[in-house]
């Protein structure tokens, strides 16, 4: 057997401490920076009173930049946007363009109200949905992107919310101006705008009187319980400034279509109509408006811009969408039935709220019909008078029925309702009132 050189085991073993030495100090080193670093993790933890996880979760948080666009893929012929991760992601399906200066525009600004004004929301929207099929699947498509809040803010858009909002339990779908709610994740949200337009009757009412010429006229879009209760509300108000005023009907069957809006009011106003108001998008009633005749705008209020305008009936919908949005994001919104009155905020008639001026038709009209306009506004806003005073007999229609007895009012299944379409409404919004000149439209 062959003996190993001294010299040899010597090397070995000096190899063998140097090893020994390293690892020996690698593990008081980790140690010692653990210490260190749990030191400061335990001081920073108390400092700020979170975890390492919490930490790294609020770090995720505010990193994600929730205010940038994010991209969209191409399905059929709508652009479905994505989600932003680590933001409560919230859609919007729209009817019209975003920039359509009535309906679709209000509901925008409420969007980018909500995304200014909620800390981690990232906001998308889809625009010029048609309603029914394409509907169902825009907001499926929306949903299943990984959108936590969806709101679809046309009437048409119902039933198609409904059935995704079962397909997809943990996404809150909330439909604007509608009916249904299942009570956990579909519910609709809507104002009383009949409080609007029932004051923008009495200026009209008080316009067409001063005018001499008492004929006022309604750019009506579907023949739907809303167009109906908002057409009764108009007429309504103006018989409180001019009981000799009548009021025309135009139907349109669309939302927006400045083409034919502007065919409706100028129809309007060749047939001998003084003031003409709309319950579509566009604000060609005063587009329209010939020299000496008048039109009322509806739904944004910067688009009463034309001296022929009286004034808008206008939305905020920023508030109550970032109340929602708040809850949505929280898990505590339930859906249910929704409907506000002029006391929430979200209502306006330009001109009269806080730091708007009157237009020039409107503040040269009696004072004291501008009184009565101002004092019924501030009970409005204080909750003292609402859509069902608005609603409140006596009330006849244009047929000689009488609708309310003194002292009876509405209530909201009548305010919501034809008996046609299935309501359990008692007197339902199927009339016109007495000052009407138009028929009932067909529902078939």
């Amino acid at each position: 057997m062959k003996q190993t050189p001294f010299w040899k085991i010597w090397l070995i073993l000096a190899a063998l401490l140097l090893v020994l030495a390293a690892c020996g100090s690698s593990g008081s080193d980790t140690e010692s920076s653990a210490a260190d670093s749990s030191d400061t993790t335990t001081d920073g933890a108390e400092d700020s009173g979170t975890t390492d996880s919490s930490a790294e979760d609020s770090s995720s948080e505010t990193t994600a930049d929730c205010r940038k666009e994010s991209s969209t893929e191409a399905q059929g012929n709508y652009q479905i946007p994505a989600i932003i991760e680590g933001c409560h992601n919230v859609a919007f399906v729209y009817v019209g363009p975003h920039d359509d200066g009535g309906w679709t525009q209000a509901h925008d600004v409420g969007r980018q109200y909500v995304e200014d004004n909620v800390d981690g929301v990232h906001t998308a929207y889809v625009e010029i949905v048609a309603e029914g099929a394409d509907a169902e699947q825009v907001i499926r498509s929306l949903a299943r992107k990984g959108f936590d809040t969806i709101f679809t803010t046309s009437f048409g858009y119902m039933d198609a919310s409904e059935i995704v909002a079962e397909e997809f339990p943990d996404v809150d779908i909330i439909h604007i101006s509608g009916f249904k709610s299942n009570e956990a994740n579909f519910g609709n949200l809507f104002g009383a705008m009949e409080n609007m337009k029932y004051l923008a009757g009495m200026l009209a009412g008080s316009r067409a009187k001063m005018d001499g010429n008492p004929r006022l006229g309604y750019i009506a879009t579907f023949p739907i319980p809303e167009e109906l209760r908002l057409g009764n509300a108009f007429a309504l108000g103006a018989q409180k400034t001019c009981p000799e005023c009548t009021m025309d009907v135009r139907w349109i069957f669309t939302w927006h279509d400045p083409i034919v809006e502007k065919e409706a009011a100028s129809s309007l106003f060749d047939s001998g109509v003084q003031v003409v108001m709309t319950g579509a998008d566009t604000p060609a009633p005063a587009d329209a408006a010939p020299e000496g005749k008048w039109g009322i705008t509806y739904d944004y209020k910067d688009n009463c811009t034309s001296p022929r305008c009286l004034t808008c009936m206008y939305w905020n919908w920023g508030p109550v969408y970032a109340n929602i949005v708040e809850q949505s994001k929280a898990g505590t919104w339930v859906g249910g039935w929704e409907y506000f009155d002029a006391d929430a905020g979200a209502l306006g008639l330009l001109g009269f709220m806080e730091g708007e001026t009157m237009q020039p038709g409107v503040a040269e009209l009696p004072e004291e019909d501008l009184q009565l306009v101002r004092d019924t506004l501030a009970k409005m806003l204080a909750g003292e008078f609402t859509r069902f005073d608005v609603f409140a007999g006596p009330i006849t229609d244009n047929q000689g029925n009488v609708i309310l007895a003194e002292g009876e009012k509405l209530e909201q299944l009548d305010l919501d309702g034809f008996a046609q379409f299935g309501s359990e409404c008692k007197t339902c919004m199927y009339w016109w009132n007495e000052n009407v000149t138009a028929e009932l439209p067909d529902l078939e």
